[in-house]
């Protein structure tokens, strides 16, 4: 395991090694997951592309922090750990606050972002009253109160069967999150609004939803793509809100495409 001291708090990351002729991937994952949920899409990936996967504060093994805190503190994070690694150019690929954290960096550090890949996420997601009546029923009851309610917004009717074994343990990862981490998580998605700030976006980015994402549904990442300028829209079929999971090959094959064109223009193979 690796880690490092990054704005004073202790953040647990993978860095793995790819060609230097080849870009970086960042992988920025959703809220109440730790970075195991890429797996299935890294073990595709690794090799051809250098590889940084880490867990935000409050969620994993990283450390929690200074609560309450904010989206900009998040990207700070994601800012300090490339510095650290000295990683001067990448895709950051950001699932659902993951996306609003890869948004972030590059309003604040657009020289950083070689590309935005922003999944199963939107410009603002859900509403201060929503997050307020979430935030309320975790902060009297607990994570495990919700996970019902949760595991049917991230995952399929498919994927949701008593009999799969991965659905348990996907459950079980969103229960052991540290309760005061999840809460200011949720209080800075609540509190976040890139609207503005999508429409100033200029490098490449695509826009990748589940096409039964109950968290940001089709027709809202939908909209964010059209606030970024020339912004691709792909949408996986079969997904939730958590495609690298139930569709790890498609989305792995979508982000491939994208670097490709990225790197190459329309004629790339």
């Amino acid at each position: 395991m690796q880690f490092a001291r990054i704005n004073d708090i202790a953040i647990h990351y993978q860095l793995i090694g790819g060609p230097a002729d080849k870009p970086v991937i960042v992988f920025a994952n959703s809220l109440g997951t730790d970075f195991r949920i890429w797996r299935d899409v890294i073990v595709r990936l690794a090799g051809d592309y250098a590889i940084v996967l880490y867990d935000k504060r409050g969620h994993g093994l990283s450390d929690v922090g200074q609560v309450p805190y904010s989206i900009e503190d998040h990207a700070s994070d994601l800012i300090g750990l490339l510095d650290f690694l000295s990683v001067g150019r990448a895709f950051i690929c950001g699932l659902s606050v993951g996306g609003l954290i890869a948004q972030a960096v590059y309003k604040e550090r657009p020289g950083l972002v070689q590309g935005l890949i922003l999944c199963d996420t939107a410009h603002k997601i859900g509403t201060a009253e929503s997050w307020n009546a979430r935030i309320g029923i975790v902060t009297d009851k607990g994570i495990a109160s919700i996970v019902d309610g949760v595991m049917k917004l991230w995952f399929t009717p498919a994927f949701r069967r008593p009999e799969n074994t991965a659905y348990h343990g996907y459950s079980n990862m969103l229960v052991r999150q540290p309760v005061e981490g999840y809460i200011a998580t949720c209080e800075a998605i609540r509190d976040a609004d890139y609207t503005e700030a999508a429409t100033r976006i200029s490098v490449p980015t695509i826009c990748i939803v589940g096409d039964q994402d109950g968290s940001t549904p089709p027709q809202l990442v939908e909209s964010t793509a059209r606030l970024i300028p020339n912004a691709r829209f792909e949408i996986i079929r079969d997904a939730g809100h958590i495609p690298c999971v139930e569709q790890p090959e498609a989305l792995t094959a979508v982000i491939r495409a994208f670097i490709d064109f990225a790197l190459h223009g329309e004629n790339s193979p």
